[in-house]
């Protein structure tokens, strides 16, 4: 199937033809031509599938056919846990509806709210949004969602996790009771099925790949080493295998600095980026690495959440996470696009029951190795048993952005230390 066999019209197909695209993806395929239908639909996407142009392009042939107002007040709304998906998200809208006379703007949290105001004032028809940074603006009366036709939540699973539950509430109300929604997600919870009940009518149900699978053109593998000796292996490992670009996940903020420090210290050209950092440090941090001006971008998983990075050879697992599922977004950050990847976890003793759990969660057993000189100790050192799998982590510190503060009231437990 071609572009052309969607129902797309002349200026969306050039727009996609200036991208490079010739083929649809699955999730494309499938998703476009029921959204143009004017269908609910609930899909299960993830990461890299091409889910965004999956909504986009539909939405902005929806808009650009309709009647437009001469305010042009908001009429389609995407939300996105975090800043750097709401971007690309943005960056996608702009691209595709290059050819068409359409508006568009994003708004998060952590940036001065005064051009995101003056642009809402000039007339938006589409808007991109965190959860916080909306509601603090409609609490301020500088926005209304009452002409919204078309809502999407993208990565909804991620939502929930970071607990934006309550906001999510609070948005919906805000809206017509009429309109079209949209809700991806990587996997489907039962927390994203009663979500899902609550506001999608008659939903179609769409899934790009099986749900709670991993990419299959990832080569997967896992290292066996003490946790005092991960910084000198995985130095080893990006400086004897040459590796140009690497993506290394870390469960917290401190240690994602640590970490970045040490390598650049060692002559690894690395930045971190994490949720204390501002956002221009963010945008930086990213163009630097996709530039190849940084060769290691060290992250923790909410600010790595949504970030498009193109060709992605290597992705290291530094710290295993503590829920399973974080496994799969996070190593669903390379093997994009039909390109093979690799992901390396440096397991420590007290990690073996969350990597037993991540193989349970993606049915397969991740081949496991040691490194010559780095062999983990026979005695493990005592230490207070790794949290479960399926337990969320405690609510984090208020970091000062709304968009990062996460709500427990009425929804689900937030992540620490991010």
């Amino acid at each position: 199937m071609s572009f052309d066999d969607l129902g797309l019209s002349t200026s969306l197909l050039h727009a996609v033809e200036r991208q490079g695209y010739t083929e649809p993806s699955p999730i494309q395929e499938k998703a476009i031509p029921l959204i143009l239908e004017r269908r609910d639909v609930l899909a299960s996407a993830q990461t890299g599938t091409g889910k965004t142009a999956g909504f986009t392009l539909p939405i902005l042939q929806i808009l650009s056919e309709g009647h437009q107002l001469r305010k042009r007040p908001v009429r389609a709304l995407v939300l996105t846990p975090t800043r750097e998906l709401a971007a690309q998200v943005s960056e996608n809208v702009k691209a595709y509806g290059e050819f068409l006379h359409l508006r568009s703007t994003v708004i998060f949290g952590g940036v001065n709210q005064n051009p995101q105001v003056k642009a809402l004032r000039n007339g938006v028809d589409i808007l991109i949004a965190t959860p916080g940074r909306l509601l603090d603006l409609h609490n301020q009366r500088l926005l209304s969602l009452a002409s919204v036709e078309i809502l999407v939540l993208d990565e909804a699973d991620r939502m929930l996790d970071m607990g934006f539950l309550r906001d999510i509430n609070k948005i919906l109300a805000l809206m017509p009771p009429r309109r079209q929604n949209l809700l991806f997600s990587a996997t489907f919870s039962k927390e994203i099925k009663q979500l899902a009940n609550g506001f999608l009518h008659n939903p179609v149900l769409v899934e790009a790949t099986p749900e709670n699978t991993t990419v299959e053109k990832i080569i997967q593998k896992s290292i066996r080493v003490d946790k005092g000796k991960k910084p000198a292996l995985i130095i080893k490992l990006i400086s004897e295998g040459n590796w140009k670009q690497v993506l290394v996940f870390t469960r917290t903020k401190h240690g994602a600095n640590r970490l970045s420090e040490k390598m650049n210290k060692s002559g690894i050209t690395a930045s971190a980026i994490h949720g204390n950092k501002s956002q221009g440090a963010r945008t930086k941090a990213l163009a630097g690495f996709k530039k190849g001006e940084v060769r290691v971008l060290v992250a923790t998983d909410i600010a790595a959440r949504g970030l498009d990075i193109p060709l992605l050879p290597h992705v290291v697992n530094f710290e295993m996470p503590n829920v399973a599922e974080d496994y799969v977004h996070r190593i669903g950050r390379t093997g994009r696009a039909g390109a093979s990847g690799e992901a390396v976890s440096l397991v420590s003793h007290d990690e073996v029951d969350l990597l037993r759990g991540i193989e349970r969660l993606v049915g397969q057993r991740i081949p496991s190795q040691t490194i010559e000189g780095f062999e983990p100790s026979s005695n493990p050192p005592p230490k207070a048993a790794a949290k479960p799998n399926n337990q969320r982590r405690h609510k984090p510190k208020n970091s000062g952005n709304r968009d990062f503060q996460k709500r427990r009231k009425g929804g689900f437990k937030g992540r620490s230390n991010r």
